[in-house]
């Protein structure tokens, strides 16, 4: 590991930064104690929002963590597809008995904001997802010592984060679970995403800034693999979205071993955007459909995913989870933490003794 990304975690885990409830401070916290690197999440909350998690995060723990901030969306979606996409979903409120969002609640996810807040009162690290910021923001960032990480999906955003001058990427394979985070959403490139291993191997013969890893990740053998590959560590979502300190729900937990989900499969169906997750009624019937529209789909079915949790319906859900997800094991997050590295310890002692075999 570099020196950088050492004084930031005692082991080579990232805690992956979930948006919507998941990533909560006491997850984080939990992480970061344990030695790894927890993310908060920032995406979907208001600036204040943000501040509090943060403010609530360093009664919690002394150690470093992140923020993951989403960058703003360009304004790229066609309003009549959005409106047919209502028409669709006319069913699904009348189900559930809720009102269809407005897609037009925002598109900028309070960006500047939250850059204002990180500036003024700076967290040792900050990720990006979605884009790539500017050279300023990212200089800002440098000025004030916070660790910059942009996560990328193919090797040409890399070389952009690189040039704009990101501390690190983070290199999010297909397998990830949750929004893949292309810096440009093109419905022609839907399904030809790359392979973790695959992707970690190109971007390291692209750029020369510390690669994080990240996709599908469940054990300590899979982190010795990517670090082989060339990565310097490691970020796992799915594996920590289960621990009892996590914020997700009790449905979404249960979904991940329930044998009525036994695949994931990427879908625009919940927010506009390809997301990986867990393959159900709303998904298969409404993926097929979706256009093209984030953040404005999202915003469109935000209240009938309230209600198909409060209902209990998980198969009204958005069911986040990357394809390693019945590998998901429920441990408290810093056990699984200190697990991880001993798993990684494990499989590096056997690559070694088989070496000199």
């Amino acid at each position: 590991m570099s020196s950088a990304l050492t004084d930031l975690c005692r082991y080579p885990i990232v805690q992956a930064p979930m948006a919507g409830g998941t990533s909560c401070p006491q997850l984080v916290a939990a992480v970061s104690e344990a030695g790894g690197l927890g993310f908060l999440a920032a995406g979907y909350k208001t600036a204040d929002g943000m501040y509090n998690e943060i403010k609530q995060l360093r009664g919690l723990t002394g150690r470093p963590f992140g923020v993951n901030l989403f960058m703003p969306q360009p304004a790229l979606a066609d309003p009549s597809a959005v409106e047919v996409y209502r028409h669709q979903l006319a069913g699904e409120a009348a189900w559930y008995e809720t009102p269809l969002g407005d897609p037009d609640s925002g598109g900028d996810d309070n960006y500047d904001a939250k850059l204002a807040i990180l500036l003024e009162d700076p967290v040792p690290a900050v990720s990006f997802t979605f884009g790539c910021p500017t050279r300023d923001t990212l200089d800002a960032f440098a000025g004030v010592g916070t660790y910059t990480v942009v996560t990328v999906t193919t090797p040409e955003e890399a070389q952009a984060a690189q040039w704009a001058g990101a501390d690190a990427v983070c290199v999010q394979g297909v397998e990830a679970g949750g929004h893949q985070s292309t810096h440009r959403d093109d419905p022609q490139t839907d399904g030809a995403g790359i392979g973790l291993l695959s992707l970690v191997s190109q971007v390291r013969e692209t750029v020369q800034i510390p690669i994080v890893a990240t996709g599908g990740l469940m054990r300590g053998s899979q982190i010795a693999a990517v670090l082989a590959a060339g990565a310097e560590a490691a970020q796992l979502g799915t594996a920590f979205l289960v621990c009892p300190e996590s914020g997700a729900s009790l449905l979404h937990k249960q979904a991940l071993s329930n044998p009525l989900f036994v695949r994931t499969a990427l879908t625009r169906a919940f927010s506009g955007r390809p997301a990986r997750g867990l393959v159900n009624r709303f998904m298969r019937e409404h993926g097929p459909y979706a256009p093209a529209a984030y953040p404005q789909v999202h915003y469109l079915t935000a209240g009938l995913r309230k209600a198909a949790a409060k209902a209990g319906d998980a198969q009204g859900m958005a069911l986040w989870a990357g394809q390693g997800h019945r590998m998901a094991r429920e441990l408290p997050a810093g056990r699984l933490v200190r697990l991880l590295a001993e798993e990684l310890d494990a499989a590096r002692t056997a690559v070694s003794t088989g070496s000199t075999q």
